[in-house]
This record gives C-alpha cells, structure tokens and sequence, in this order.
C-alpha cells in the first residue's frame, strides 16, 4: 500500500506540489481565523444574579435576600454550584452551570427559578441578571483624567453617556463598568426639627417626593376631528421644582419640601474612587462576552477610544 503511494507520488508531481500548495494555504488561512486570547477559558458557565437592598446591613442582605435566592437555584437543571456574597445594601449569587451548558439556557432557567422567590424577598428588592461575561473576561482598563476645565462631575458624566455608550456598542464587549469620579443628583436634607413641628413624618416627604415626580396622562379630548393627547408634566426638572412639592397641610396651609428641607444637586456619597498616575481619574473596565477573540476586541476597542477623541474636552486625557 504504502509503495502504490509513494510510487503515484513520483508519477504525479505537478499533482502532488498543486496539493501541498492548497494545503497550506487552506492551512493559513485556518490558523488566522483561530480565535487568540491570553489564557484560555477554563471557566464554567455563570450567571451572576445582582440584588440591590438599600440600608441593609450584611447580615440582613445575607438572611432576607440572597438566602432565598440561593434557596431557590440550588438543584436547578445543570447546576453544579451556587455560591453569594453579601455586602452593605447589595447581594450577588453566582450560579455555576456543568461544562457544555449553553449560556443562554442557563440564563433562562435562573429567569424562571428567580419567579418564585418574588414573595419570599422585601419589598422593593428585585433580582437583576448580570451581563454574559467570565471571570477571566476583563481585557482592558480605560483611564479619563482632566485638567482644569474638566471636574469630577464632569469626567463620570462623560464616561457614563458618552465613552461607555459607544464602548457598549462593538460586537464582543460584555459590560463596561466606570469606577470613580462624582455622581450627581438632587439630594434633599431634611432638618428634623421643623419636620417634627409639622407633624409630618420622613415617610410621608419619601412618598411626597416619589408621587410628584410622574408624567401622567389625562385621555384624550376632540378637536376638529384630531384626537389631542391630554399631558400632565410632573417630571422633576430643577431644585426649585422639588422645593414646590408639596408634602402636607397645616391649618389649610400647604407645607412644601422647601420648609422642612434643604435641597441641594451635588455628588453622591462615595464609596470608591480612581486615580491615574497618582491623580483623580475615572476608570472604565471592559469585560469581554465568553468566546470573544481578546486580541481583535482589543484593537476595536483602541480604535474607537481615537475616534471618541476629537469629541472630547481637550484637557481630557485618555489612558
């Protein structure tokens, strides 16, 4: 057998060079197409479940809510393992899945077993899936510093609405997350005493607070044969818009948010920050979707950061 072979080798010479010369280039080609990452992907299939509960301690987080949500996936179809963490005001639970196990059915029987555990958790404690990526999913760290037209405020406001965004929308990216700078939003400081001398509790002004800030609309009413859509805009748009709201009355008096607090727009109480070089910055980490080529995602990444740049404040840098 092996003569006949090596025999019609030697007869068909120009056939047999065409054939090693297909062959490499079809084996070319293939090794180019071959996905290149740093390390491989050892990691099992996850869906990370994220519980926001605000004010809880720890200990709470751990008992009322990643408890029965923990409760809940254990013995769900292709679970291997679940494990949670508990911190101030958030719990995670990490559902690991048997290797194989397609990543979007996974994500679909975690959806359905989070259906039952809605009464079981507080109130306004709602489950969130977390975004398809891997441990090992991080490829690149983004920096934004700014000089001295370009605050705190300002950089974060960038990163969220305008690096992020575009960050978010090349094939492969999973999440992008900022770390640091300022988050602005109104904050309303009540004086305790003067809320105490009208008789109003700190539940009624939450309430006050929330009813206020609605759109809401009113049907709809005829005009020359056009229905005209009725609108009334309750959105809040400024401090002085919350300061009008009205929590209560006294003796036929209206008692206004202003008259019981101080309403402010400034930075969200901090619990992280950023630096780059020793200087106040905001970091963005980019996390790679699972099968995503690192080295390709990277070079799409680097390229829309130049393209971003001409849009951005000069005195903003990024590294």
């Amino acid at each position: 057998m092996l003569d006949k072979i090596i025999r019609f080798a030697l007869q068909n010479r120009l056939l047999m060079l065409a054939f090693a010369v297909g062959l490499l280039i079809a084996g070319s080609y293939t090794a180019n197409q071959l996905p290149v990452d740093v390390l491989p992907d050892l990691d099992r299939p996850r869906v990370t479940v994220f519980l926001e509960a605000p004010g809880m301690a720890p200990e709470e987080v751990e008992a009322l809510v990643t408890l029965p949500v923990e409760t809940a996936l254990n013995g769900a179809t292709g679970v291997s393992a679940v494990r949670s963490n508990s911190a101030i005001g958030l719990g995670m639970v990490f559902v690991e899945f048997d290797y194989g196990t397609d990543i979007f059915t996974a994500r679909q029987i975690v959806s359905e077993k989070l259906q039952t555990t809605g009464e079981q958790l507080p109130q306004g404690v709602t489950p969130v899936l977390g975004p398809i990526s891997s441990v090992m999913g991080q490829i690149m760290l983004v920096g934004l510093s700014g000089g001295k037209q370009t605050n705190a405020a300002d950089l974060r406001t960038l990163a969220n609405y305008t690096v992020r965004q575009r960050l978010l929308s090349i094939p492969g990216v999973a999440q992008v997350i900022p770390i640091g700078g300022d988050n602005l939003q109104y904050q309303v400081l009540l004086d305790m005493a003067r809320l105490t001398a009208t008789g109003l509790t700190v539940n009624q002004v939450e309430e006050a607070l929330r009813r206020s800030n609605l759109n809401t609309t009113g049907n709809f009413f005829d005009r020359n044969g056009s229905e005209v859509l009725i609108r009334n805009l309750g959105r809040l748009r400024s401090v002085q818009d919350i300061e009008n709201i009205i929590v209560g009355y006294r003796e036929q008096s209206p008692i206004r948010v202003a008259d019981v607090a101080k309403v402010e727009f400034g930075a969200r109480f901090k619990r992280g920050d950023g630096s780059v070089n020793g200087k106040p910055a905001v970091i963005l980490s980019i996390e790679k979707q699972p099968g995503a080529a690192t080295v390709g995602l990277t070079e799409a990444v680097e390229k829309a950061l130049v393209e971003l740049k001409p849009s951005l404040p000069k005195d903003v840098q990024v590294n």
